[in-house]
């Protein structure tokens, strides 16, 4: 492998969780044609967040060497409902709103993505006019067993849990559109292997070179513990102020930092390896997360907006006694809304229930999903339900809580 394949390999390769077949892709790259790259997304909320980007930015990584690239928007599958990882069946979208969530992608997207060089695709394009008879056949090219490999359908079917005939079909829909777009390469999170895997193995079934399967890990939250959701709270959306981004980013772990580096930074590997170095040898954590902070800003706000958001963090939150580094809490809840002053408690900011409840009496309790969002908590009677959030108790106590239902 030449000196430049190496360079390429290794960018490509860089934060990946698995690649199925990693020499497969190394024969398609010394070919010296483009490979046709295809990620898929199924439009089911209108808001990307920083955790949705770690498949986009490796889809920037294959149009920096030259690769084609195609944004597919899963207008028939998000109809259908991605039933991957679920302990029931997901509610299919309205036509509606796959329409407006659709819309909203295309315009986030391109904050990362080269708009001239990318593709964007809807797979109703292909499976809109199918008939009955065409679903029926592509049905015909896997086994039932084969599906109940997959392991939430495995938990599913052994607890007794029903399993909509429906929920078989959305991965032979996504692994049809593999075939569709005849792709080299098909990335996808850690949770989506089993229908990728699909892709490949119709694309055999239809006589084209299987695809590269190229899976990323799915990226942790604020609290460093849970996967970015919108639903926990933990996330960091992309269409957010560049003052709350910014503010969020600073919050995350010093070891976090570096998963995120590694992930969402475009920053050559030996830069990052540079930086690695500096902290070892005692440069301040602190100041290389300003780094990180100010790339992710100037991403999505425009060159120049990082920096302004670094000064307003230091003026208002440094100055303010907000702290660059909060640890984090996980709390297991039955599910309910939880009181709290039992939830403080619970988090370590104080030491009974009662000192929780004179805390919050004496307006010394605020809450908020970012250190510029604190607000003060008006009565005991707030509770919290699942989510992550910023806590402040008193001047000097501050924790990042996520409850979650057991």
């Amino acid at each position: 492998m030449d000196g430049e394949l190496q360079t390429q390999m290794a960018e490509l390769l860089r934060g990946t969780q698995e690649v199925l077949v990693e020499s497969e892709l190394v024969k398609k790259l010394t070919r010296g044609k483009p490979l046709r790259i295809k990620a898929g997304f199924d439009p089911t909320a209108p808001d990307l967040h920083l955790g949705h980007t770690v498949l986009i930015n490796k889809m920037r990584r294959f149009q920096s060497f030259g690769h084609e690239v195609t944004f597919l928007i899963g207008d028939f599958t998000g109809m259908i409902g991605d039933p991957t990882g679920r302990n029931a069946t997901r509610p299919p979208l309205t036509r509606e709103q796959v329409e407006a969530n659709a819309k909203t992608y295309q315009e986030q997207i391109f904050k990362i993505l080269d708009r001239d060089k990318t593709r964007v695709d809807f797979n109703s394009r292909w499976f809109g006019g199918m008939t009955a008879a065409g679903l029926i056949e592509i049905a015909g090219r896997h086994t039932v067993a084969r599906m109940l490999e997959r392991d939430d359908f495995a938990k599913r079917y052994k607890g007794n849990q029903p399993i909509a005939i429906h929920e078989f079909l959305y991965p032979l829909v996504q692994g049809y559109d593999s075939v569709a777009l005849k792709s080299d390469v098909e990335l996808g999170g850690t949770d989506q292997k089993f229908n990728l895997l699909v892709g490949r193995q119709l694309q055999e079934s239809y006589g084209q070179e299987p695809q590269i399967v190229m899976t990323m890990p799915l990226l942790e939250g604020l609290d460093g513990v849970n996967k970015m959701s919108k639903s926990l709270g933990n996330y960091i959306g992309i269409n957010e102020s560049a003052d709350v981004q910014f503010g969020k980013l600073m919050s995350i772990s010093d070891d976090l930092m570096w998963r995120y580096f590694e992930l969402l930074s475009f920053r050559p590997l030996a830069e990052i390896a540079a930086l690695h170095r500096a902290v070892a040898e005692g440069r301040n954590p602190r100041d290389v997360k300003f780094e990180l902070g100010v790339e992710i800003v100037d991403r999505f706000h425009g060159s120049g907006a990082g920096m302004r958001a670094q000064e307003v963090f230091v003026a208002r939150f440094q100055q303010g006694h907000v702290p660059d580094k909060i640890e984090g809490v996980s709390l297991t809840t039955d599910g309910s809304p939880q009181r709290l002053a039992n939830v403080l408690k619970s988090a370590g900011l104080v030491a009974s229930t009662s000192d929780g409840n004179r805390m919050i009496d004496q307006g010394a309790v605020r809450i908020g999903d970012s250190a510029e969002t604190l607000s003060k908590v008006a009565g005991r009677d707030h509770v919290l339900a699942a989510g992550t959030f910023l806590i402040q108790v008193g001047k000097h106590k501050f924790r990042w809580v996520t409850l979650q239902a057991a």
